[in-house]
């Protein structure tokens, strides 16, 4: 009866180190195809990340706009700066992550 026991045990343990070493294996995988995205967005990207934890591509996205224009870039900085001023009922966090985009682009162009 200890005999079966014990190969049970034994059994057991081999299919949960097999799947933990399947789960390592696939996540170190994913690591080294995020790095290599990372590596391959860009320098002006890298730059911008660094800097406040997002993309150029996000901090494109959030102010909206497509092309890397001073123009278009202050207009719609001063337009969502206005819209989330606190004295209008906006988010003073949301107004500041709006700042650090605007510097982003400023430092990149």
């Amino acid at each position: 009866m200890a005999k079966y026991l014990a190969q049970i045990v034994v059994m057991g343990v081999q299919v949960i180190g097999r799947a933990f070493a399947r789960a390592l294996q696939q996540e170190f995988a994913a690591s080294q195809a995020a790095a290599r995205a990372r590596s391959t967005a860009g320098q002006h990207s890298a730059a911008a990340s660094s800097i406040t934890g997002m993309s150029l591509q996000e901090a494109q996205q959030i102010l909206n706009i497509t092309t890397l224009t001073p123009e278009e870039i202050q207009k719609n900085y001063e337009h969502l700066f206005k819209v989330n001023d606190k004295s209008v009922g906006g988010s003073f966090y949301l107004q500041s992550k709006v700042g650090c985009l605007f510097c982003i682009f400023s430092i990149l162009l």
